[in-house]
């Protein structure tokens, strides 16, 4: 059972599983946060559907889910720089499928994580913490307001989402691969297939983003 955790295809099948995952938490996380396009009431009906007890126990499922991508990112990015340096998943022909993100995914994972940790201080932080604490959240709403008040505050997050772009534009199909979807033509469909998502994730969120901060400042 061991060997499943610490053979270089374990950890590149865990990392990739952990990977969907996450991939597919943030489509989730997305159609919930749009819910602030069509106002407050709206999001507010989705905060208090994320609060209810069976979201809120996936929580830690979800946090697991993180904690184990960055472990096996770690582990095999140690692996690779002991072996060879380069490679990150199992693909078979390198030639068609590097890329830059493809040769950059550790660090753009740091510049991703960097953010997350700012994201969940302006929201996770005053509103399901103080939750799970006993404590009174503080509306979701007014939280949208005052963070992307700021246009800095919309530019860093743009980043973030720039960033977060080009880790799925590699790794979303490269998960698959790695699971067995390791045919030229697989290769091409599922490139697409990241293209389309990251695109989706990232002009989502930017305009949910943009959006806030044009509300707020009562542009619109």
């Amino acid at each position: 059972m061991g060997n499943i955790f610490t053979s270089s295809i374990g950890k590149k099948l865990i990392m990739s599983i952990s990977g969907l995952f996450l991939i597919l938490f943030l489509l989730i996380h997305l159609l919930a946060n749009s819910a602030y396009l069509f106002g407050h009431e709206a999001f507010d009906t989705i905060i208090g559907i994320m609060s209810s007890p069976v979201i809120v126990a996936m929580v830690p499922v979800l946090a697991a889910g993180f904690i184990i991508h960055i472990v096996y990112a770690i582990l095999l990015t140690l692996s690779n720089l002991k072996a060879r340096g380069s490679e990150r998943y199992e693909v078979s022909n390198r030639a068609k499928t590097d890329s830059w993100a493809s040769k950059n995914m550790f660090v753009l994972g740091v510049i991703v994580l960097g953010f997350l940790v700012l994201h969940l201080t302006h929201f996770w932080a005053k509103m399901q913490l103080p939750e799970f604490l006993g404590n009174h959240a503080e509306n979701g709403n007014v939280l949208m307001e005052q963070t992307f008040d700021s246009l800095l505050n919309v530019i860093i997050y743009i980043v973030w989402f720039v960033a977060l772009w080009f880790h799925l534009t590699h790794g979303f199909w490269s998960a698959f691969h790695t699971l067995g979807a390791n045919n030229n033509k697989w290769i091409n469909r599922l490139r697409v297939v990241s293209y389309v998502y990251a695109t989706l994730i990232f002009v989502g969120f930017s305009v949910i983003a943009i959006f806030a901060y044009l509300t707020s400042n009562g542009i619109i």
